[in-house]
């Protein structure tokens, strides 16, 4: 198959990796030293005490590969608007087209029947651009849970997990859904097929737009949070009324939100995707794991004191880093 992966930054670079090395035509879309790097000496995975380089080809313009049969976008949910007309320009009329943020995807109310149907939200959509410029009807959905990171320009470093949900956004099984889901799990992954990721992602984001946010603020990890009384406290307030949307909305949480907490405190001294991009000076992710929370509170009547207050000091936060490092940075894309 021919595979683009547009972002092969931490996880899109992983899923990369892992296609090309069970001989896949893998292109990947990124830029600055991770390009220059991929280009010169191929894609780099680092897993399980062992080291291995796939050739692949690289290049920061999509428009230089032609229609795929499978497009991985791994890019973060702030970057996708800016490049969604360049992904259908990879597409031909079988392409599927694998999403993989976190947070509030763009396609969430692109589903017969559901509650709001056809609403665009702005937080992660602004202006509809991906829903103009990416078919909904060849979207896949995933949930990805393995941690990753890029050690070093054109190496990727897989740290722990190889779980992916996959499912169809009107929730049906379908052959694609299953022949996608079969090439990943043959690419090392275990690939669950989903026929509710909608709940499933509620229960993924019910840490992330709990914990980030706090880790931004504190410089905390998971652990920390979950021990010290006022932020557990905090947590558990910005969850509540996470839940409350989301049953809104008519999700089931299949797990209690105490037990949420008890596993995000076991996985121990983590520092959190917003606390490593805050470290770093990278944009953050916060309109797509609060900001669509947020928005989804206003559609639904829902209040959301402790999820706005947080929102507000995070944004003030975003606004400080990106004077401090934004002209000084290229954003990577991915």
């Amino acid at each position: 198959m021919k595979v683009c992966v547009v972002g092969a930054g931490a996880i899109g670079g992983l899923i990369a990796a892992k296609l090309a090395a069970i001989g896949q035509e893998v292109s990947v879309v990124v830029r600055g030293p991770h390009l220059a790097a991929i280009r010169e000496r191929g894609l780099t995975l680092q897993e399980d005490g062992a080291e291995r380089t796939f050739p692949v080809r690289a290049t920061d313009r999509m428009a230089e590969l032609g229609q795929q049969d499978l497009v991985v976008i791994g890019l973060k949910a702030h970057q996708v608007a800016g490049v969604a007309a360049d992904v259908a320009g990879l597409c031909g009329p079988s392409t599927v087209v694998v999403t993989a943020q976190n947070g509030i995807p763009w396609w969430y109310f692109f589903k017969k029947g559901i509650a709001h149907q056809g609403t665009t939200l702005e937080s992660v959509d602004p202006g509809g651009v991906i829903a103009r410029n990416i078919d909904v009807t060849r979207v896949l959905g995933s949930i990805v849970y393995p941690a990753a990171d890029i050690a070093s320009p054109g190496v990727i470093r897989h740290v722990e997990g190889d779980r992916i949900s996959l499912g169809e956004v009107d929730d049906s099984d379908t052959e694609r859904l299953r022949s996608t889901a079969k090439l990943l799990r043959d690419a090392g992954f275990k690939v669950r097929v989903s026929t509710d990721l909608r709940s499933e992602l509620w229960v993924k984001l019910w840490g992330n737009c709990t914990f980030n946010p706090i880790s931004a603020l504190t410089h905390a990890t998971l652990v920390d949070i979950c021990q010290f009384p006022p932020t557990r406290a905090l947590a558990e307030r910005m969850m509540r009324e996470a839940q409350e949307i989301g049953e809104k909305l008519g999700v089931r949480f299949p797990v209690s939100l105490e037990k949420r907490i008890a596993g995000a405190e076991a996985v121990g001294k983590h520092k959190t995707s917003m606390l490593q991009d805050v470290e770093t000076g990278r944009p953050l992710e916060l309109d797509a794991l609060v900001g669509s929370v947020l928005e989804l509170g206003r559609i639904t009547g829902v209040p959301t004191p402790n999820l706005t207050a947080v929102h507000a000091c995070v944004a003030l936060l975003a606004r400080t880093l990106r004077e401090e490092h934004g002209r000084l940075r290229i954003e990577p894309l991915g």
